[in-house]
Formats: C-alpha cells, sequence, structure tokens
C-alpha cells in the first residue's frame, strides 16, 4: 500500500488562487498550482487571506510568520512563492529554481497584461463565465491599467481584450454578444482576423437567408466572406474524420436498429454536456 504523506493539514475549507480561480485544500495542491502557473501569478497572491488560510486551515504557524514578513516588508513574488515550495517539500531545488526564474521573469510584465494572461487562462480552461467577468473588470479599470503601457501597446491589448471576449461568448453559444465583441475588436485593431471572427459569428447568430442578406448589404464583406466559407468546408472535411463526428454518425444506425439503447445512450451523453457547461458556468 502506498501512503502519502502531506505537510500541514488537510483543510477544511479551500483556498481561491486569485486570477486562477482554483480552489486548494493543502499545501501540496497550492504548490502545484504555483509551479504550473507560474507565469500567471502576481502580487494578488501574497495576501494576508492566503497567509491567514496557511495557519489556520494548514496549521502552519511558522511558514505563516515567514510568508507574513515577506508580504509586509516589500518582500518579491518569487521570494514568497520559493518560500512555500521550500518549506512544503514537494518539488526539488531545480523544479523550484525553475518555478522561482519564471516567476521573475513575468514580473517585467505590465499589470494590464499580467492580469490579461489570467484571464485568457480561464478562456483556454473553457471557464467562459468566469473569463467574462475578468474581461469586464479589466475593461471597467481600463483607465488605471493603461498608464503602465505606451499608447499603441495599450490599443493592441484592448483589442486582444475584445477579441478573446467574443471567444469566451462563442464558447457559451451567445453569439451575437460574440459578433459585437469581434466587432469592437476589428474597430481597435483593423485585423483582417478580426473582422472574419465577426462574420463567422454573425453566420452562427442568423439563419442561413438572413446572413446571406446581411452579406450582401456590405459589399466590403465578400472576400472575408468567401474565406469564412472556405474555412468552414474545410473544418467540416476535418470534423468528419474524428472518432466524435464518427461515434455520432454511427448511432444513426443504432438508433434504427435498438432504440431504447439509443435513447440510454442519450440520457448518458446528455449528463455528460450538461456536466461540461456547468464547469464553464463556474
Amino acid at each position: 500500500m502506498r501512503v502519502s504523506v502531506c505537510v500541514g493539514d488537510y483543510a477544511a475549507v479551500p483556498y481561491c488562487i486569485p486570477g486562477l480561480e482554483l480552489n486548494v485544500f493543502s499545501m501540496e495542491e497550492l504548490c502545484y498550482c504555483i509551479k504550473e502557473n507560474a507565469f500567471l501569478l502576481d502580487f494578488s497572491l501574497m495576501n494576508d487571506e492566503l497567509i491567514d488560510w496557511i495557519e489556520r486551515q494548514c496549521g502552519l504557524k511558522d511558514l505563516a510568520k515567514e510568508l507574513y514578513h515577506l508580504a509586509h516588508k516589500s518582500g518579491s513574488l518569487s521570494a514568497f512563492a520559493s518560500a512555500i515550495l521550500v518549506y512544503t517539500g514537494l518539488y526539488d531545488e531545480s523544479v523550484i529554481g525553475e518555478t522561482e526564474q519564471v516567476l521573475k521573469k513575468g514580473a517585467g510584465l505590465s499589470t494590464m497584461e499580467k492580469r490579461k494572461s489570467q484571464v485568457d487562462y480561464l478562456v483556454r480552461k473553457k471557464k467562459f463565465l468566469p473569463a467574462l467577468r475578468g474581461y469586464d473588470k479589466l475593461l471597467k479599470n481600463w483607465g488605471e491599467l493603461e498608464k503602465d503601457q505606451e499608447r499603441q501597446a495599450a490599443t493592441s491589448t484592448r483589442a486582444a481584450i475584445f477579441h478573446n471576449k467574443g471567444v469566451a461568448y462563442a464558447g457559451l453559444m451567445l453569439y451575437d454578444s460574440a459578433a459585437e465583441c469581434f466587432l469592437a475588436a476589428y474597430e481597435l485593431s483593423g485585423s483582417g482576423d478580426d473582422y472574419t471572427e465577426y462574420l463567422a459569428a454573425k453566420r452562427m447568430e442568423l439563419p442561413e437567408s438572413d446572413y446571406v442578406a446581411f452579406a450582401a448589404e456590405h459589399p466590403k464583406n465578400y472576400q472575408y466572406a468567401l474565406d469564412l466559407e472556405k474555412r468552414l468546408e474545410q473544418l467540416t472535411q476535418d470534423w468528419e474524420v474524428q472518432p466524435e463526428y464518427l461515434t455520432l454518425y454511427n448511432r444513426r444506425e443504432l438508433r434504427g436498429r435498438d432504440r431504447q439503447k439509443y435513447l440510454e445512450e442519450n440520457d448518458g451523453l446528455l449528463q455528460v454536456l450538461k456536466s461540461s457547461y456547468r464547469k464553464s458556468m463556474t
């Protein structure tokens, strides 16, 4: 039998890591999240809530005391995170050193770039609703955060925020909102890719006849719309050779041969889809 010895107590109440929106219940889980997401972390990790959690929930008073000193005596983020990694002992010196270097490199990013990276991470993890809240917060505090960037870089970052916000809306199948975001991104960037994404969202939002009418009303759409159709055709061909598509395609035969089994399997598939959707909303 294999036994794992943990450092400190297993918390009754989890700690939610700022920016990552990840709950951890132990020091080992905290260390894993720090190592795997070092590039996304910022000074929001150095807070009294985490220190209090380590002391009260994990029972590590000595570590909490050391971290309090680092957090309130101008200690660096890399030193703060390294103190946690070293104390817990989950990783060897080489891994801790690599993580520390990643944290130091991240310190050179602007506040806007750092916070945007955190929210982009949520989109990649398909946590679309928290991502939308994160992007809205960035845009709300734009005036303050923009000071960290040159004007041209700030405009590019703002366009990227609207683009990724559109991706999040599309992930929730809210294509009208996605189209608005992609259009806002295009108006800032002038990028043909942003405009193509705008057309793609409109194509998903509108009935086919309405989309054709919409495209016809805007002559400049022609080349973009043509490129989009070629892209969709290629994506369709790629999808039709994927195992997921073949599984669904083969279910047509099962529907005619054994309808009861078909309906039972549908229930299972629906539960998986519902579970996936709920995760994207939390």
